[in-house]
């Protein structure tokens, strides 16, 4: 780069890709930290005890609005007073909020972690469960609507990942 111009043609390899062992280690983490949302709606739909609990970490409004069938509600801001009362620390605890454009659910996360709770975060958040296709109850009832096909496959069970 001179005087802010850039001197390769490629952006993307600009910067080199890490190495396999660097990546592995990367990406090994990341599924350490992370749960995808049709993985999650797969382990709670296959019946039986899934392992984990589903934490809503949004506001009561929120909650209200519409969340995940068996899920426990609690907020963000309320997670280091509540937890215990709501929650066994022998099991995992998967967290969500609103979607993509929201951290409540990695604070949740963070906060449990520092109770001493094994946690992931849910990627995607109440959005993508909803775009999905998947269903969801609200102050009113269950409710499902049609998977975007932007967000899942077209007549598919999974999306083959």
């Amino acid at each position: 780069m001179t005087s802010g111009i850039l001197t390769t043609g490629n952006l993307v390899l600009r910067i080199p890709p890490a190495s396999p062992a660097a990546a592995a280690a990367y990406f090994g983490a990341s599924l350490a930290f992370h749960a995808d949302v049709s993985d999650v709606a797969a382990a709670l739909e296959a019946g039986g005890d899934p392992g984990f609990v589903v934490l809503d970490s949004r506001s009561t409004a929120s909650w209200d609005q519409g969340h995940i069938p068996g899920a426990v509600h609690l907020p963000t801001a309320l997670v280091a007073e509540q937890a215990a009362g709501l929650l066994d620390p022998a099991v995992p605890v998967v967290t969500y909020c609103w979607g993509p454009g929201c951290n409540g659910a990695t604070r949740a996360a963070l906060g449990l972690a520092e109770l001493g709770y094994q946690v992931k975060e849910m990627l995607g958040g109440f959005e993508y469960w909803v775009r999905e296709g998947f269903a969801f109850e609200t102050w009113e009832g269950p409710e499902r609507r049609t998977a975007d096909p932007l967000t899942a496959p077209a007549g598919a069970d999974d999306c083959g990942c």
